[in-house]
């Protein structure tokens, strides 16, 4: 989804083109096309539910490869989760001449985690707005981590800063 005064970055272009994939397999491709730009994120096993320029959606299942010592999906792969939805959410708006990198991270886990998780990241119109006026910055990002109870296992918070793309100027 675009705004009138929004020009969709080269990420938002490269999954828009998956609009003519029939909808049952949208999320497939989504994935293969994430993996293929993140590898770990299909090491992983991340599932890309919904990508949009405001929210991001990912999903991670509770298997064998990603749980800890007590069956749970492990604290590394939680942190993978909510770093890659906040991150996919920032690269849907910074500029094309920037690039995207994680700042800062807070996790407090506060109860155990139960199954599956999800996690959704947003951005507000405002930081947006800021993403697309400059072409060096920062924005704390929000993100819910919910489990298949209902429960929120991890508090988090996460800062994304943007630079210039090119080399470094010394």
């Amino acid at each position: 989804m675009t705004t009138p005064h929004h020009n969709p970055n080269r990420l938002e272009r490269q999954l828009n083109r998956l609009s003519d994939v029939p909808a049952f397999a949208r999320t497939f491709f989504r994935g293969v096309v994430m993996h293929r730009a993140v590898p770990f994120t299909g090491t992983a096993g991340l599932d890309f539910l919904e990508m949009t320029v405001r929210r991001v959606e990912i999903g991670i299942r509770n298997e064998k490869k990603v749980q800890n010592h007590i069956g749970g999906i492990h604290a590394s792969a939680m942190n993978l989760l909510a770093e890659t939805a906040t991150g996919m959410v920032v690269g849907m708006n910074v500029r094309d001449d920037c690039t995207p990198l994680a700042k800062e991270l807070k996790m407090a886990f506060k109860k155990r985690a139960t199954g599956a998780l999800r996690a959704v990241a947003t951005l507000s119109d405002a930081q947006r707005a800021a993403m697309q006026a400059s072409d060096k910055g920062e924005v704390t990002v929000s993100v819910t981590v919910t489990d298949e109870a209902g429960v929120n296992p991890v508090e988090c918070e996460f800062v994304w800063a943007w630079i210039p793309s090119g080399p470094r100027k010394s």
